[in-house]
């Protein structure tokens, strides 16, 4: 009888992987659907940079400098969970060039610091306490370094890739490598001080040095203006387009035969390119406060500001990276910490229940009951619905069988069959007909469609108006934004 069990799972499984649709366009790689499910997650800024109240170090600054008097990672990392942030990437070396671990490959590091007496490592005690949390943690190791004699020179790289190898090596599981566009200018050089330029298509030889990071972090996502895994998004403030694509090809500069960071400032960053060569969807980072390092005349976003920033990155299939810019103290300040747990406790009550739960979903096409509507709303990412191949219109009917007050929509493909879906709208019946209340085009990873009045209705149609090939959606849900 087991036998005879064991044999129909298998045959089940294969039968609805026959009948599974074929894959469209790039798709997201194991570390990238993984990214994806992180969607808010936190930068750290904190060096000497912060006890000069600058935005970016010169490199000149004392070791000395960097005294916090009661650094806290654990109140940091707890103040960001608050604030529902699933990952922290810390900037272990910032433009600066000063290292928050005792690297063995420049002087200008933490252990010449009054820091915890000379024998401290901040980046073992931050990824101790975002373990400790339950989050997820990533490096950034600025590739400009404007403290160090050599940089400039080709003695430099090696110096660079050893720093990278230290990071990877020493502090566990990384879920980003986080990479910006800083590309020489003026800087202190060893007391040099002078401007330094290099040619960012080939000084920092990335083909190789973003091997080391597939060598010993695979599941890190390396993010940077160009991508790899994770594109920027094109800006500081936030928000992907409205019409948010997740694939993208970048493109070389003028001369040049590859694309590297600092030459990707395109027009299509924010929105993507549609059909684009590469799973690479769009992080957007964005300060808590004005700048990305403490400056005690700013204030941080209000909870509002921030859940308006979740709806249009996440809401637009992007991920958040939010700023976070500890004081002199070592600490958030109190200001921060209220503003996180304020966003936290907005998001987690807003989709603390979906209103959907109990509704019967109808489509007028489906696959077969292995992609049957009722998986739409099982609150099970790895399930969907889907139709027909060759049936790239649908509609599904969601009869709430009592009149539901709503005001966000969430919609979300299977995305590792690839992003699908190029035009829908939203219907509410309302006085005996059906009036729309929205238009869009990408759904994606997630799609999170706010809308300007609450709605009050007993039913609701999905209308998917066009797709190149047959439809997939794995959830959707509705919900009334908390007060």
């Amino acid at each position: 009888m087991k036998l005879l069990i064991t044999f129909l799972i298998i045959l089940t499984t294969f039968a609805n992987a026959q009948d599974a649709p074929k894959p469209y366009g790039a798709l997201p790689s194991e570390r990238q659907l993984a990214w994806h499910d992180i969607e808010v997650y936190g930068l750290i800024h904190f060096t000497p940079t912060t006890f000069e109240n600058k935005e970016w170090g010169f490199g000149d600054a004392d070791p000395k400098a960097f005294a916090p008097t009661n650094f806290n990672a654990q109140q940091i990392i707890k103040a960001a969970k608050a604030g529902g942030l699933k990952g922290i990437i810390l900037v272990a070396k910032h433009h600066d060039g000063f290292a928050l671990w005792p690297t063995k490959t420049t002087e200008y590091n933490i252990s010449k610091s009054p820091f915890r007496n000379g024998k401290g490592d901040l980046v073992k005690e931050v990824e101790q306490a975002v373990r400790k949390n339950g989050l997820k943690f990533g490096v950034y190791c600025s590739p400009w370094d404007r403290n160090n004699a050599l940089y400039g020179t080709d003695k430099y790289l090696a110096i660079y890739q050893a720093q990278l190898k230290e990071l990877y090596g020493n502090y566990g599981e990384l879920f980003m490598s986080w990479h910006d566009g800083a590309n020489g200018g003026d800087g202190y050089y060893g007391g040099a001080r002078e401007k330094r330029s290099i040619d960012n298509t080939t000084y920092y030889d990335w083909d190789n040095t973003w091997a080391i990071t597939r060598k010993m972090q695979p599941m890190a996502n390396i993010f940077s203006d160009i991508g790899l895994d994770v594109r920027w998004v094109g800006n500081e403030k936030g928000n992907a387009a409205e019409t948010s694509w997740a694939t993208f090809t970048p493109m070389p500069p003028e001369g040049k035969n590859v694309a590297v960071p600092g030459q990707a400032n395109y027009p299509q960053s924010p929105e993507g390119i549609r059909n684009g060569k590469f799973w690479m969807p769009a992080e957007c980072d964005v300060p808590l406060r004005k700048g990305w390092f403490y400056h005690p005349t700013e204030k941080p976003k209000t909870p509002a500001q921030l859940f308006d920033l979740y709806l249009k990155s996440v809401g637009r299939g992007a991920g958040l990276d939010l700023g976070l810019a500890p004081d002199t103290r070592g600490q958030l300040h109190d200001d921060d910490v209220a503003a996180l747990k304020g966003f936290g406790t907005l998001v987690k009550r807003t989709f603390a229940t979906n209103l959907i739960k109990n509704a019967v979903i109808t489509a007028n096409n489906t696959r077969g009951k292995a992609f049957a509507t009722n998986f739409i709303a099982d609150g099970d990412k790895q399930t969907y619905w889907a139709t027909a191949d060759g049936v790239t219109q649908a509609t599904l009917e969601i009869d709430l069988k009592k009149p539901i007050t709503f005001d966000i929509i969430s919609l979300q493909e299977y995305i590792p069959l690839g992003q699908r879906i190029e035009g829908f709208n939203i219907e509410v019946f309302e006085n005996n007909s059906w009036k729309q209340v929205y238009a869009g085009t990408s759904i994606g990873a997630k799609r999170l469609v706010k809308l300007d009045q609450p709605a009050t209705t007993t039913k609701l149609r999905i209308n998917i108006t066009k797709s190149p090939v047959c439809i997939t959606l794995s959830e959707i849900g509705l919900y009334k934004m908390s007060n």
